[in-house]
């Protein structure tokens, strides 16, 4: 645990995200249990999570807990540009923002309370921004250590906050169930019960030692260390990208090889804006299937040079579904992702003369498509990001994009 200071550690989690952000776009369905996903459960509201419906659940057995269950589609645009702006608003009150994921991050406001007042006095006028700016709640947690930040943020929800003020960490934090720490899943909560472990504070009385008997050496003192709050971890805001990526979650056992191909030139045309907005590229292609087993793959192709094609990526992307299928073709699947990485910022391109694979980076078909990203780009800037992008997305139609742009890929040099 940090010595001396104030609670000047921020974390700061928008509640419910995805089925928040499909609730503004469907407000009649507001106070009902609303999930948003696929073949799984991707987000949910309160009031699903009321009937026992929780995130990475199975949509049949969401379904069974939650008959008048609603499910919307988790296949849209909104949540990055939501994101985008809740961002925004963290860094009005300080430049020292660390992203966890798209809907949280860590704040630390040391340098920001000369400006803007207490940590409380910050983090209520932070929900009221956020609010404003973009109809979402956010909870707020506040701590001297990431670790209780992030924990408060997770008793003060939905829509609340938790400033833990200096030389209260522990009396906030003993008597809390000890599933509440990081690390604790079911299995860890078994056998810490074995030892009569129900509350953090049982757990910090436990010596290490009998802990390691149950758990490993390494895990006890890991939680051994959490519940007496020692985290000596700062907020880091230069870490580099490791990837970019999307994924989209669907139902039904089969898809066919068109539908697949639409989810990917839509993920594609997603992650190749990204990249593009941040003047990342990429080397590294992976593709993540899972099947409906729940059981998971990746494939992963290293191109010649970095791109930020949405083209380049679709054409990666699809061979490495092909051969995902190929590998296990009686298999269905629900949800495919793609991700970029090997990341590089403002590279230099070395151009080709066209005689190696069809749109790999540097090859003149390859920089054309490039020229439409960009025109595409500079439109969703003027318009809006659904103004423009893949006929799958706005038209509904799963195949004619998909098609095109492999028709568009595939021509001969001379046409």
């Amino acid at each position: 645990m940090t010595d001396g200071g104030a609670a000047t550690i921020l974390h700061a989690d928008l509640d419910a995200f995805y089925a928040s952000v499909a609730l503004l776009r469907e407000p009649g369905l507001i106070g009902k249990p609303v999930a948003v996903g696929g073949g799984v459960v991707l987000s949910c509201t309160y009031e699903a999570r009321a009937m026992g419906v929780r995130g990475g659940m199975p949509l049949g057995r969401a379904r069974e807990l939650c008959p008048s269950l609603i499910v919307l589609d988790s296949d849209f645009g909104d949540y990055v540009d939501y994101s985008d702006r809740v961002f925004e608003v963290f860094r009005e009150f300080t430049p020292q923002v660390e992203p966890l994921s798209i809907d949280e991050a860590f704040l630390d406001i040391s340098g920001s309370t000369h400006l803007f007042g207490s940590p409380a006095e910050i983090g209520a006028a932070l929900r009221k921004r956020v609010r404003q700016e973009t109809q979402l709640s956010v909870s707020v947690g506040g701590s001297r250590t990431k670790f209780l930040a992030k924990i408060a943020s997770q008793v003060a929800k939905p829509d609340g906050m938790i400033i833990v003020e200096p030389g209260t960490e522990l009396d906030f934090l003993h008597p809390l169930s000890v599933d509440h720490l990081w690390g604790v899943g079911p299995v860890t909560l078994e056998a810490l019960a074995t030892l009569g472990v129900k509350t953090v504070g049982d757990l910090g009385e436990t010596s290490e030692r009998l802990l390691a008997d149950r758990v490993g050496r390494a895990r006890a003192a890991h939680l051994h260390a959490l519940a007496w709050n020692r985290d000596p971890r700062g907020v880091e805001t230069g870490r580099r990208a490791a990837s970019v990526g999307a994924q989209s979650a669907f139902g039904g056992d089969h898809r066919s090889p068109e539908e697949l191909r639409a989810v990917i030139a839509r993920l594609s045309s997603r992650v190749g804006a990204r990249l593009r907005n941040k003047s990342w590229k990429g080397r590294t292609v992976t593709i993540r299937a899972r099947f409906t087993d729940m059981a998971a793959v990746t494939r992963a192709k290293t191109l010649r040079g970095p791109t930020a094609s949405s083209a380049v990526l679709y054409r990666t992307g699809i061979g490495l579904v092909d051969k995902i299928l190929e590998e296990h073709p009686d298999r269905g699947l629900n949800l495919l992702g793609i991700s970029v990485s090997n990341l590089e910022r403002g590279s230099t391109l070395q151009l080709e003369l066209g005689l190696g694979e069809e749109a790999a980076p540097g090859n003149p078909r390859e920089l054309e498509l490039q020229a439409l990203d960009e025109a595409v780009d500079s439109l969703r800037e003027k318009f809006g990001r659904r103004a423009v992008g893949p006929g799958s997305d706005l038209l509904g139609d799963t195949s004619e994009f998909a098609e095109g742009l492999s028709d568009i890929m595939s021509r001969d040099d001379g046409e």
